[in-house]
């Protein structure tokens, strides 16, 4: 996987001034767009258009500064249909407008150039179980939250807190299949596994009964799951799961992620210190 990943970010290279379609770098890869976005956000912390315009922003920013073609040149080859749609680009990157950056020789931001490489970690293994699940409801509340990385997210506490405790209780006993009882839903809004990205969060059950219509339902096609088991330090221990899920078990094992909702089943101790947790992401097996 690694070196499929390496030959990737090579023909992005080779190709910054021609359109670069992700179907193509999904080809080279070996996996569908879904996964290959999913997993180059959350290796390379940025989106894979991200770092692409970037990488296109940091070599116009070079030709700019040469003074070897004019700016609109410069535009044109690197994809912008106007001066003024690369200006904006250039500016939002670079802090200062083409111009400027010529005229003053203004220093530049630099995307580097990225490539993988396989690091070994200690000795610690991931437990998990591949499991097949029929068409299913998850009901609850719904809320469109930012993602946060490390701690506790103030806007998902807010949202629970705000549940009435009848409703809450409603919710609850709608749980009739694994994983039971109350439970966290992800649906992320973008490939951006970046800080603040948006997410709608469901705090939810799983059920295969019709779900009541004053309440939030997401309806789940059938597939195939990876549930990954976690004990840890709340909340951190099932952060850096999510993490690890990503960056370690998809390049290591013959699947990928498919659209679907990310659930977490969490529980507590009686003081929040530790958790006990299962991660059931939505995958599809690969043939290469």
């Amino acid at each position: 996987m690694l070196d499929r990943l390496n030959r990737l970010m090579e023909h992005i290279e080779t190709h910054l001034d021609q359109q670069i379609e992700v179907s193509e770098l999904a080809r080279i890869a070996a996996t569908s767009e879904y996964h290959l976005r999913r997993l180059f956000s959350a290796l390379a912390g940025v989106p894979l258009s991200e770092y692409i315009r970037r990488r296109r922003l940091t070599i116009a920013g070079a030709e700019v500064l040469a003074g070897e073609r004019t700016l609109l040149e410069v535009a044109v080859r690197h994809g912008y249909g106007s001066a003024e749609a690369f200006a904006r680009a250039f500016r939002a990157m670079h802090g200062v407008s083409p111009g400027e950056a010529r005229r003053t020789g203004a220093a530049l931001h630099s995307q580097p150039r990225m490539s993988f490489r396989l690091v070994v970690e200690g000795s610690t293994t991931m437990k998990y179980r591949i499991v097949e699940k029929d068409e299913f409801h998850i009901v609850g509340r719904k809320a469109r939250v930012p993602l946060v990385h490390e701690g506790v997210n103030p806007h998902i506490l807010e949202m629970i807190q705000g549940i009435a405790p009848e409703t809450a209780q409603r919710i609850t006993d709608l749980s009739d299949q694994d994983p039971e009882g109350i439970l966290s839903a992800i649906v992320h809004h973008s490939d951006s596994r970046e800080e603040g990205a948006e997410m709608d969060y469901y705090h939810a059950v799983v059920t295969g009964s019709a779900p009541p219509e004053d309440l939030d339902v997401l309806t789940v096609p059938s597939g195939t799951w990876a549930v990954f088991e976690n004990t840890g330090p709340y909340p951190h221990a099932l952060q850096h799961l999510w993490r690890d899920v990503f960056t370690q078990w998809f390049p290591s094992n013959p699947y990928a992620s498919r659209p679907g909702p990310e659930i977490l089943r969490t529980r507590p101790t009686h003081d929040w210190s530790e958790s006990t947790s299962e991660l059931w992401i939505p995958v599809e097996r690969t043939t290469a």
